[in-house]
């Protein structure tokens, strides 16, 4: 009688482990897809703002370059205009 209640109390014992490990798989299961999920959005993010400082970067370089063009182009038509004696406008019109 002994054994049969020791069996049934083992048993009981088993089955209550079981259970509380498929509860805490499942809670462990639902917290790994949540910290899953907050990583990809935290990535979403941080890619947006390295993109978007991208096209900011990209934007002033493409204004000094502008800018640095046309001093070239000024400064070329001064030394056309010293070198040919005529006024910076009718070397700009060459």
């Amino acid at each position: 009688m002994r054994k049969i209640i020791l069996a049934a109390a083992f048993a009981t014992s088993a089955l209550s482990l079981a259970a509380c490990s498929e509860s805490t798989e499942d809670a462990a299961g639902a917290a790994v897809e949540g910290a899953a999920a907050d990583a990809e959005a935290n990535l979403d993010e941080a890619g947006d703002a390295v993109a978007g400082a991208a096209n900011e970067a990209g934007a002033e370089i493409s204004g000094a370059v502008d800018a640095a063009g046309k001093a070239t182009d000024e400064a070329g038509d001064k030394i056309e205009a010293d070198v040919q004696d005529e006024s910076v406008e009718e070397a700009a019109a060459d």
